[in-house]
C-alpha cells in the first residue's frame, strides 16, 4: 500500500532533506586524493548529529555505518574503509537522515582528482537521467515513465541500468511502496498521485548490469569490474508540483 503523506509531513521530510544535502555540499568540499571513506564516513555522522538528526543506515539490518561509500565497480552498499582514495576514483556516497522520525534519502557520485573521459562521462549521464527522470514524476504520469526517460537516456549514451537495485516509497520508514525501477516501458505500474513521496536514484554502468554481492553480504559490485556511479534525490508529488526535498 503507498502512504500518502500530508503536506505537513512532506515539510518535515524537506527538513531532513536540507540537512541531507548540506552534508553532501560539505563533503564534497573535503574530497581529494588521500582521504579514506572511513573519514568520509565519520564526518558525514557527527554532521547529521550536529543538527539534531540522526543517520537512519547506522543499524539499519545490522548494516553499521552511517553511510554507504561505493567506489569505482562498487554500484551500492559499499563498506566505509581505512584504505585512502586515489587521484582518478570514483565513489558513491549514499545515506539517509532521520529528523524528528521523518526521513530523507540521497546518494552522489563524486570524482577524486583527475578522472578519466569514461568516468566523466559516466557521472554527467548518470546525473542527467536522474533529472530526465524527474522530469517525468508527475501528477498523472506512471511510474514506468520515470523508469523509461531513464533507461533511454542512459542506453544511448553506452551505459547499462541497474536492474537489482530501484527507488522506493520513503516517509517514517526507509523503503515503502511504491517500487521504482529505472528500466522499463513507459505506460505502466503506478500512477503518480498527490501526496507520494519517493526516491528516483539511477545507478549506471559501464559495462553489464548486472552485479554480484561480496562476503560481507552487503557490498554490491558490477560482475565485469567496470565502473558504476548513482545519483538520487528523494521527491514529493504536490499540488504545487513535484518538489526535490534532498536539496538545498
Amino acid at each position: 500500500m503507498i502512504i500518502m503523506k500530508t503536506m505537513e509531513e512532506i515539510e518535515k521530510m524537506r527538513a531532513a532533506g536540507k540537512i541531507l544535502a548540506e552534508c553532501h555540499r560539505q563533503i564534497a568540499q573535503i574530497l581529494q586524493p588521500g582521504i579514506t571513506t572511513w573519514e568520509i564516513d565519520e564526518f558525514a555522522e557527527k554532521f547529521i548529529l550536529s543538527q539534531g538528526a540522526t543517520p537512519e543506515q547506522k543499524g539499519y539490518n545490522g548494516y553499521p555505518y552511517a553511510t554507504c561509500a561505493s567506489v569505482n565497480d562498487v554500484i551500492c552498499h559499499g563498506f566505509p574503509k581505512k584504505e585512502p582514495l586515489k587521484d582518478g576514483d570514483i565513489v558513491t556516497i549514499d545515506m539517509v537522515v532521520n529528523l524528528d522520525g521523518w526521513l530523507a534519502d540521497s546518494a552522489w557520485s563524486y570524482g577524486i582528482g583527475n578522472i578519466s573521459e569514461q568516468a566523466t562521462k559516466l557521472l554527467d549521464t548518470t546525473k542527467e537521467s536522474l533529472f530526465r527522470g524527474i522530469e517525468q514524476a508527475v501528477a498523472g504520469n506512471r511510474i514506468g515513465d520515470v523508469a523509461h526517460a531513464i533507461q533511454v537516456y542512459a542506453e544511448s549514451n553506452g551505459f547499462s541500468v541497474v536492474r537489482d537495485f530501484i527507488g522506493h516509497g520513503i516517509g517514517s520508514e526507509m523503503h515503502e511502496a511504491p517500487e521504482v525501477p529505472h528500466y522499463g516501458p513507459a505506460g505502466r505500474g503506478p500512477r503518480l498521485k498527490e501526496g507520494m513521496v519517493f526516491t528516483i536514484e539511477p545507478m549506471l554502468n559501464t559495462g553489464s548490469y548486472r552485479t554480484k554481492i561480496d562476503a560481507d553480504g552487503w557490498t554490491a559490485r558490477t560482475i565485469d569490474g567496470g565502473l558504476s556511479a548513482q545519483y538520487e534525490h528523494t521527491l514529493a508529488i504536490t499540488p504545487q508540483g513535484t518538489i526535490i526535498l534532498t536539496e538545498l
